[in-house]
């Protein structure tokens, strides 16, 4: 009997109104491993958890930054305990392996404590005032109620990007996961919740934190449209962020998206080339191409293209597919069915609209076990030009578009030749072009002699171009999105100034 899941609304765990459920399953095993059931919420359960986090955050907002980072620091100890079951499950209802779910896992702790810490870092500015016996200060103040809607590729980490520092700041929360992983959204808000009564004891605040499982043009909608709502963040399509975009700033709601990406690494022909090939399999088909960071584009120079594309496709072809909870997999199953037939959807426009050469891959694997799942087999295109759909559009899945530069600045200009902006990498031992690189790639992210994927909790992670809108996750950059600043001015002269705003 699978286990049921339910929602977390002021305090309690219950059922949705409206009575209907979804199953979550293994991508690995989709027909074995039945491993929850969950509930398809509709609008009134959005309104009910709105409501709850409205009226909680009147006293939420008063509890001492210190002592909302106090709770954190527990959840990061919670967390850390129960690490290995939690990546084991995540892996079970995601796909991708162990080590990458170890991982996915390792960055919401490190966000925890990060965050704890942050409670006592909620900095202001004094100025000098222009005016005699009169003081300038400014705080920081928390904005009321949050919505967050969270991709599936890191179920963990990204929704403690979004969590964490909202709770820290002081503002009160309504997340809605992803409806493919939904029982590591649930372990997480039940570790939040769990630690929360732990700190406050009898002072614990029902509805400070809500999970609302459901569909995202049901319960997402509901959410982003909602007048209680005062922000909301975002991780997920760009089409979806603009749509959210939309919506929510009809409404003024401070709204963070974070989005698409066509993230290339650039080879030159100094680069040490184990390394780079390394790095290029890791991003390239790490989380089985999945990740808004993953490599998607590989260019070459042309004095080392053929020499290192032969090295690449022998590697890639060595690559141990399966599920992910085994040992010596290197790649798992992508995510569904229907992500999979995505995939292959843009194979097909390779080989056939784009005219790319198939150098491996390009097809389903099925082979024994693999039919249980939704695998793909680890794809390369050779002879890829720029402009081509399949090196202008976010794929999200195992496919490696390989383009050949002319030279160092044919190599950024083709890099930077794409809507996103997200990640990038350059490998080179030349010191000078590197710090060309750093000024001239436009993205958020820039590697240098690294992948293109990897976050640290105490960075800001973010794109420009159609990646977002400007704001940063991660890092001390993301408390100024969950926070207002209020000017406070203190006049003690006994006098009346006129002349001044």
């Amino acid at each position: 009997m699978a286990e049921k899941f339910k929602n977390l609304i002021n305090g309690e765990w219950k059922d949705s109104k409206s009575g209907n459920t979804f199953e979550n399953r293994n991508p690995a095993k989709w027909n074995e491993d039945l491993i929850g059931i969950f509930p398809s919420s509709n609008a009134d359960d959005v309104n009910e958890a709105v409501a709850a986090a409205k009226k909680a955050f009147e006293k939420w907002r008063l509890v001492p930054a210190p002592k909302r980072g106090d709770i954190l620091k527990v959840v990061g100890d919670k967390m850390t305990e129960r690490k290995d079951e939690i990546a084991f499950e995540m892996t079970r209802e995601m796909g991708k392996v162990l080590a990458e779910t170890k991982g996915d896992t390792q960055e919401g702790i490190d966000t925890a404590y990060y965050a704890a810490s942050e409670g006592r870092r909620l900095f202001g500015h004094n100025a000098p005032s222009e005016l005699p016996d009169k003081l300038n200060l400014s705080f920081r103040v928390p904005i009321g109620v949050g919505g967050f809607i969270t991709p599936w590729n890191f179920p963990m980490a990204i929704p403690t990007w979004k969590l964490f520092p909202a709770l820290v700041c002081g503002n009160t929360c309504v997340f809605k996961p992803a409806e493919i992983t939904p029982k590591t959204a649930a372990t997480l808000v039940e570790i939040v919740d769990s630690a929360m009564r732990e700190v406050l004891g009898k002072d614990y605040i029902p509805g400070v934190i809500n999970i609302v499982h459901g569909k995202g043009r049901i319960v997402g909608e509901a959410m982003i449209s909602h007048p209680d709502v005062d922000l909301i963040s975002f991780t997920g399509s760009t089409d979806v962020g603009k749509r959210i975009n939309e919506v929510a700033g009809g409404s003024l709601k401070r709204v963070s998206l974070e989005l698409g990406g066509k993230n290339a690494q650039i080879v030159m022909n100094d680069a040490d080339q184990e390394l780079a090939l390394e790095a290029v399999l890791w991003g390239a088909f790490g989380t089985t191409g999945q990740r808004c960071t993953a490599t998607s584009r590989l260019i070459l120079h042309k004095d080392i293209h053929d020499e290192f594309l032969a090295k690449l496709i022998d590697r890639t072809n060595k690559l141990r597919l399966g599920y992910g909870n085994e040992n010596k997999v290197d790649v798992g199953p992508c995510v569904s069915e229907s992500q999979r037939a995505s995939v292959n959807d843009y194979v097909l426009i390779g080989k056939n609209e784009d005219k790319a050469t198939l150098v491996s891959g390009g097809d389903f694997a099925t082979e024994g076990d693999l039919a249980k799942g939704w695998f793909y087999k680890p794809t390369i295109f050779a002879d890829v030009k720029p402009g081509m759909r399949i090196e202008q559009e976010e794929i999200f899945g195992p496919v490696l578009s390989v383009i050949k530069c002319e030279d160092f600045e044919d190599g950024i200009n083709i890099l930077n030749g794409t809507k996103y902006g997200l990640s990038s990498s350059v490998f080179t031992k030349n010191v000078n072009d590197a710090c060309r690189a750093i000024r001239d790639i436009k993205a958020g992210i820039t590697y240098i002699n690294g992948a293109t994927i990897g976050a640290e909790a105490h960075m800001p992670f973010g794109g420009v171009k159609q990646t977002g809108n400007g704001h940063r996750e991660g890092g001390w950059t993301v408390y100024d999105f969950y926070s207002e600043w209020k000017a406070v001015y203190i006049d003690y002269s006994g006098q009346s100034f006129s002349g001044h705003r």
